[in-house]
């Protein structure tokens, strides 16, 4: 016991300093968040100050966050039609007056939004590979693509959508391409990172085999990724969805543009309806997508 004494007296001191850098760690970490996190409150205007005139008529100096909220409550409360139960139908027709022009819009959006899906899905599969520290041919390809990934997506579609507009115009088309490149880059991240998480055993026997490096990717890691390729491309496309309600703001198709018009025009009752419709299409279509996911991969019937 006697000998053991210093071992043990070694660990305790060992396992001492081991927690007071732990715990000076966990301290800067937290100042240094704090700062941060401060820093970034008082650069967005968060502890801004602002005059609110009351009911009464008195101006008092009220922090601007307080004052906000209520405007957003009646801004809200804008976006509300009036519905009754004696005239419920003639109420719903009233608020869904455009209904025609909308589901048009609507369904030029789940295209746009589909046809930038299959582009994103193409490149970024085309890409993963050399985009893959373990599948790289060399790492100039490595660099070289991961590179390109990251300006593409690292620039947002809705500038994207600027862009293609000014060179081809208004319409779907200048949407298609800029949510598809930015899918591109998006899916290429997550798609290499699943190539860098496969087993490369099944790679190296290829290998040995004598298969070229197209056979080791098409037979030793497809098959292994296909189901992350699955879960990341459904979710992508529910983003794009979203998305392409949104670039219809600088005219690259639709809905986003009636949702530009009714702001502009103060049609409050109009926004509720796009946004009721836009959520409905996405919660239809997260649904949709997990039954096909499961069935893709095998999950169905199993509780999952």
């Amino acid at each position: 016991m006697t000998a053991l004494t210093p071992a043990i007296d070694q660990f305790e001191n060992d396992y001492a300093a081991a927690r007071r850098s732990a715990l000076r760690l966990n301290l800067v970490t937290t100042l240094l968040f704090a700062l941060c996190f401060f820093a970034t409150a008082w650069i967005g205007g968060f502890f801004d100050m602002t005059d609110v005139t009351l009911p009464g008529g008195e101006r008092v100096s009220m922090w601007k966050i307080w004052a906000g909220l209520p405007r957003l409550g009646e801004y809200l409360y804008k976006t509300l039609p009036e519905l009754h139960r004696e005239s419920l139908g003639a109420d719903l027709a009233d608020w869904f007056w455009r209904w025609k022009v909308w589901l048009w819009l609507l369904l030029e959006t789940i295209l746009i939004a589909y046809m930038a899906t299959l582009l994103g899905i193409v490149g970024a599969f085309l890409l993963s590979f050399p985009a893959s520290r373990n599948l790289s041919p060399n790492r100039w390809v490595l660099n070289v693509t991961r590179r390109f990934l990251e300006i593409i997506r690292t620039v947002p579609d809705l500038v994207w959508a600027l862009i293609f507009v000014f060179c081809f115009g208004v319409g779907p088309l200048a949407g298609v391409l800029a949510i598809g490149l930015h899918a591109t880059g998006a899916l290429g991240k997550l798609y290499s990172e699943a190539n860098e998480n496969a087993d490369m055993r099944p790679l190296e026997g290829i290998k040995a085999s004598g298969g070229s490096w197209f056979d080791q990717i098409r037979y030793g890691i497809v098959p292994q990724v296909v189901p992350n390729i699955i879960s990341y491309t459904l979710l992508r496309f529910e983003i794009n969805v979203r998305s392409s309600s949104i670039i219809g703001f600088v005219g690259a198709g639709g809905l986003g543009q009636e949702i530009r018009v009714a702001m502009s025009l103060q049609e409050y009752t109009d926004l509720s309806a796009l946004f009721l419709i836009v959520f409905v299409t996405v919660i239809a279509i997260d649904m949709l997508s997990e039954k096909v996911r499961h069935r893709i991969i095998g999950l169905t019937g199993k509780g999952i």
